[in-house]
């Protein structure tokens, strides 16, 4: 069975394209929940982010490594405003990298 702490570390190999800073130390991703599904609730820096689309790509190439998944399948990526991400929410590596 695939735990959270293996989507987790997954995750953390997904970049933002721009930023190039992974998006768990962006602070992107709020949740992660593994049931029958592995469900990803997460956030975008800006609403009208322009690569909102290359996300859900990046992160079902990063979990197609777990055992047993089939992305198509087993993942579900949520996209929320609520909160709205801030600076804040980054990593103290994040924002020495970004210089915050």
């Amino acid at each position: 069975m695939i735990t959270q702490e293996q989507v987790w570390e997954r995750l953390r190999t997904v970049m933002d394209p721009e930023l190039k800073i992974n998006i768990v130390d962006l602070g992107l991703v709020y949740k992660v929940t593994v049931g029958e599904k592995i469900h990803i609730l997460m956030t975008l820096t800006t609403p009208g982010c322009p690569l909102a689309g290359m996300f859900d790509t990046l992160i079902k190439h990063a979990l197609k490594k777990l055992p047993g998944i089939d992305v198509d399948r087993d993942v579900q990526i949520e996209l929320t405003f609520d909160p709205p991400w801030t600076s804040d929410m980054m990593s103290e590596a994040a924002k020495a990298e970004l210089g915050f």
